[in-house]
């Protein structure tokens, strides 16, 4: 294993993806770190309370674990453009017996200064970022503590600013993952190159150690990302729906529905680009749903929330990355060792 991870006793290079909004539980964490791996919890849109409460969990568990957040980089939407997006929205909110947020678009931070706060007061073993690049002031406190700093990248170019602010490592993110694309740019389509070639370029211009993420579907994906420099890759999708993970039961069963058959990028649920399988909604909505994080999200989440309750996979925003089709009900571990058995 490379140096970011071995000190934690870190042997299978296959780590466990951050995956917010309820896939990644504690107990996917502990399962990661069961296997000889490493998982990071999930911060994104959780209250600094819930945080803390699962943050108490993990340590409570005994095991080494990373912490992701969602670094601010809100790209603000048009009042205009919002209010027309809502109506557009609002047969589908009726259809689910829920009401949308009235008033103004929601351009919060996702208690980023608490979280942070969270972090410093007790430091966990590794934190990562996504969206946005923390200040360098942020990096420093964090590395101070004794926090690994990691930054999640989708180009050579963002790589370059991120290790500008003196982060240990980062996470290469290609555009075939599943859920939110990693870019800084939100309203610019993520190029669409193969993992080992991001890798490859990546290294080009940075020299710290790499984690490889997107697209991985299979022991072959993991030894090419490793082959073209990775220390160890990263993987969500096909964790979705291992036992331990906190996926919903609408989410796991579209996941081996023979009707869906490929995946988009679309900023239709979120306001930012994020690649889920092709449905009804994202065909609908796609073409009509302004940029706009995260007011966006705010705006379609009460529409998600009842669309996961409800069943309704079609209107669900069914995060995946192109290699859904080898996700399995089975245990994280399993996976685990399944992806790194050609190491």
């Amino acid at each position: 294993m490379g140096t970011l991870f071995a000190p934690f006793g870190v042997d299978v290079p296959v780590l466990a993806a951050p995956m917010a909004g309820g896939p990644t539980s504690p107990e996917l964490v502990s399962a990661a770190a069961g296997a000889g791996s490493f998982g990071f919890l999930a911060g994104g849109y959780k209250s600094p309370e819930d945080l803390a409460a699962q943050l108490r969990t993990a340590r409570g568990s005994g095991i080494v674990f990373g912490v992701n957040l969602f670094a601010p980089n809100p790209t603000p939407v048009a009042a205009q453009a919002y209010r027309q997006y809502a109506a557009a929205l609002q047969p589908v909110a009726e259809r689910l017996e829920v009401t949308l947020p009235a008033g103004e678009p929601i351009e919060d931070d996702d208690h980023w200064h608490d979280k942070i706060g969270l972090l410093l007061d007790e430091p966990p073993p590794v934190a990562s970022f996504t969206f946005g690049i923390p200040d360098r002031d942020v990096v420093v406190r964090l590395r101070r503590a004794g926090v690994i700093v990691v930054q999640t990248v989708t180009s050579p170019t963002e790589a370059l600013a991120a290790v500008e602010t003196g982060v240990d490592g980062l996470i290469v993110q290609a555009a075939a993952a599943g859920g939110h694309s990693a870019t800084l740019d939100p309203a610019r389509p993520v190029p669409d190159v193969a993992l080992p070639g991001l890798v490859t370029a990546v290294r080009g211009v940075t020299g710290v150690p790499i984690v490889a993420a997107g697209g991985i579907a299979g022991p072959d994906q993991v030894a090419a990302a490793i082959r073209a420099g990775a220390e160890a890759v990263m993987v969500g999708t096909l964790l979705l729906r291992a036992d331990e993970a906190g996926t919903s039961a609408t989410h796991r069963a579209a996941l081996a529905d023979p009707r869906f058959t490929t995946t988009v990028v679309t900023h239709a649920f979120t306001g930012r680009p994020a690649r889920a399988l092709r449905n009804d909604f994202t065909d609908r909505f796609g073409p009509v749903a302004p940029h706009g994080y995260p007011a966006l999200h705010h705006l379609t989440s009460p529409i998600r929330k009842a669309a996961a309750q409800a069943g309704q996979a079609e209107l669900l925003h069914l995060w995946a990355g192109t290699g859904f089709r080898a996700a399995r009900t089975e245990s994280a571990a399993t996976t685990i060792e399944r992806l790194a058995s050609g190491l």
